[in-house]
């Protein structure tokens, strides 16, 4: 297993982070199971883990807790803050308010003194950014984290972000969470080079394109919509919608490049989400033992430059072939209000 620092924290993390959204009942119900995939990825040497209060209604983060008994002081423990839990209002976002509830929360839950990164799950347009940033440098200095990032935050967010924290005297954001893979490199345009301009690490989701590089969803053979991902969401996987065809054609030349350079799919994936030099771990996320063996096997694959040049053929850099984010949508885009001129003002000559 190789090692990175996590952007200029002077904490040290492996290549590849164990992601856990999968653990709980939206993925492995089985908490033993579960416990077994961590207790193997650590084993693996593996000592970055990733969680959030959101996955599964905060019984990953459970789960997370019990696993890293015995192991806590080994492993770089992350989380995340943003989406409600539960009902009534206030429980969720990225206010002061809900922030020093949700640490508490979550450091209950993770059976825990403190949380070595905790990030900050989406923006919030409702809440002010010198908001935020003053609850997180609080909880630092309190010894309750350590550090403090986001995800999925455009790169303009980022800049916003650090210029009010030099401004009001508050500490940075240390980390960016965005998605990126072979299918959705978008990140490559502008996101990317800012994390590099501030000294940030960068955990990588989704290397898998939400399954679609898994090797499981071929053009060349049937396609089951009724279980798994493809049932939850259709649109992603449904090979009759058109939107879907770039990435189907993608994937068969994917794969046969994988099986030029004798290797799988999702190996082939997870080793290109770790070649950007700007990528500090890349997040794979597997539900069961059998799905983590696979997974760690792209940790050890290196590819080199005339295999790289052939992916930037497939997918050109900078390309999003999907919509990588399915679970939120910057108010700039779902609000019609905000992309439209009032009605009066239209029709005014």
């Amino acid at each position: 297993m190789r090692y990175r620092m996590l952007g200029r924290t002077g904490i040290e993390v492996s290549v590849h982070c164990l992601g856990t959204m999968m653990f709980g009942a939206i993925g492995n119900p089985d908490h033993d199971d579960s416990a077994r995939v961590i207790h193997t990825a650590l084993d693996a040497s593996i000592n970055f883990v990733d969680t959030a209060d959101m996955y599964s209604a905060g019984e990953s983060e459970e789960i997370v807790g019990k696993a890293l008994k015995g192991r806590r002081d080994d492993v770089v423990l992350a989380t995340k803050v943003h989406f409600p839990m539960g009902e009534g209002r206030n429980r969720g976002g990225n206010s002061r308010r809900w922030i020093i509830q949700a640490v508490e929360n979550s450091l209950r839950r993770l059976q825990t003194d403190w949380i070595d990164l905790y990030q900050v799950h989406r923006p919030d347009e409702n809440t002010d950014i010198e908001e935020t940033l003053s609850a997180l440098s609080d909880l630092v200095h309190q010894g309750k984290i350590r550090a403090f990032g986001c995800s999925t935050f455009p790169a303009e967010d980022l800049v916003e972000a650090h210029h009010v924290a030099e401004k009001r005297g508050l500490l940075r954001l240390r980390t960016e969470q965005p998605p990126y893979s072979i299918l959705a490199r978008g990140i490559e345009r502008s996101l990317l080079p800012v994390c590099e301009r501030y000294g940030m690490g960068v955990l990588t989701w989704s290397p898998l394109a939400a399954g679609f590089l898994s090797g499981k969803y071929r053009r060349t053979q049937p396609v089951d919509m009724t279980t798994g991902r493809a049932a939850r969401q259709p649109f992603r996987f449904d090979p009759e919608l058109p939107e879907n065809a770039a990435k189907y054609e993608a994937v068969e030349q994917l794969a046969e490049l994988a099986a030029d350079l004798g290797c799988s799919l999702p190996e082939l994936a997870v080793a290109f989400a770790a070649t950007h030099p700007a990528v500090t771990s890349v997040i794979i996320g597997p539900r069961t033992p059998d799905q983590l063996e696979g997974l760690l096997k792209g940790a050890q694959l290196t590819l080199d430059d005339a295999t790289l040049d052939r992916i930037d053929e497939i997918v050109p850099p900078g390309t999003d072939i999907y919509r990588a984010d399915a679970v939120w949508t910057p108010l700039s885009l779902a609000d019609p209000a905000r992309r439209r001129r009032p009605l009066t003002e239209r029709s005014a000559h």
